[in-house]
């Protein structure tokens, strides 16, 4: 189960590479637009501004994440989309999109890779398949983790949780797959220096994504959750340590793909 609100937290940093991503895509009046794991919408939104004639779609598996997201279109001046519950493992367009966006959501599906020919061949001519994914699986923050969810206390409690390593793909192999598949791809990478305040930053953004899995097998066992949160959280601290006003340097690698499909 996600949590909207955790995952908000700091709303500003995980919509930087949305606004990125969507400033590199050089499609001029799509009809159709879709967001695949588009969460609590903020980048369906973000969509929707940039084409307000485009029927725009925004998909997600959690239901907590849509129902947020229907709660921003009541609000004044909301861009106008519309939100579906649905698997993206599964989801597929009815008829061609001109503009296939997702921001950070293809690193949950371990096969991504081989899926991307056909979510491209669901795009129209001119259009463009556009996502976003984390790099960062080496960086302290996910070591950490595996190394905690590995350790004595709490291997065997936590056995079984999916390895997240393989997941993202080097840049080169995406552009290579994409090519292959006859779009024209626009590959790179970025590495954003958050600088995040509040107590345990590095802990409270970790809650609202990777650790969401742990979370998830520690449900209804509070004392167990407590206590690899502050296992954890130590590592954190150790690896992260505060900058002289308070807060903590977070690097954050992230890969971009835009593939325009020849009109």
């Amino acid at each position: 189960m996600w949590d909207p609100q955790t995952y908000l937290t700091y709303a500003d940093e995980r919509t930087r590479p949305a606004r990125d991503l969507l400033a590199a895509v050089d499609v001029e009046q799509p009809a159709r637009v879709v967001d695949l794991g588009c969460g609590t919408g903020t980048s369906t939104r973000l969509l929707a501004r940039r084409w307000p004639d485009a029927d725009v779609l925004g998909t997600d598996s959690s239901p907590e994440m849509i129902a947020a997201a229907r709660t921003e279109l009541a609000e004044p001046g909301a861009a106008l989309c519309r939100y579906e519950v649905a698997d993206a493992s599964t989801w597929a367009p009815d008829e061609p999109v001109d503009v296939w966006f997702s921001n950070a959501m293809l690193q949950w599906l371990p096969d991504h890779l081989d899926r991307l020919p056909g979510w491209l061949g669901t795009v129209a001519p001119g259009g463009a398949l556009a996502f976003q994914v984390p790099g960062n699986v080496e960086s302290p923050s996910h070591v950490l983790l595996r190394e905690a969810t590995r350790s004595p206390a709490w291997r065997d409690r936590l056995a079984g949780i999916p390895e997240r390593r393989e997941a993202v793909e080097a840049p080169v192999r995406y552009a290579d797959v994409l090519a292959a598949a006859g779009a024209r791809p626009d590959v790179w990478e970025t590495t954003y220096l958050h600088r995040l305040d509040g107590p345990d930053p590095v802990l409270r953004w970790t809650r609202g994504t990777a650790l969401r899995p742990v979370l998830a097998v520690l449900e209804g066992d509070e004392a167990a959750r407590e206590a690899f949160l502050a296992d954890y959280g130590a590592a954190l601290r150790t690896a992260y340590p505060p900058n002289s006003d308070g807060t903590v340097t977070f690097p954050f690698r992230r890969i971009f793909v835009v593939a325009r499909v020849p009109a």
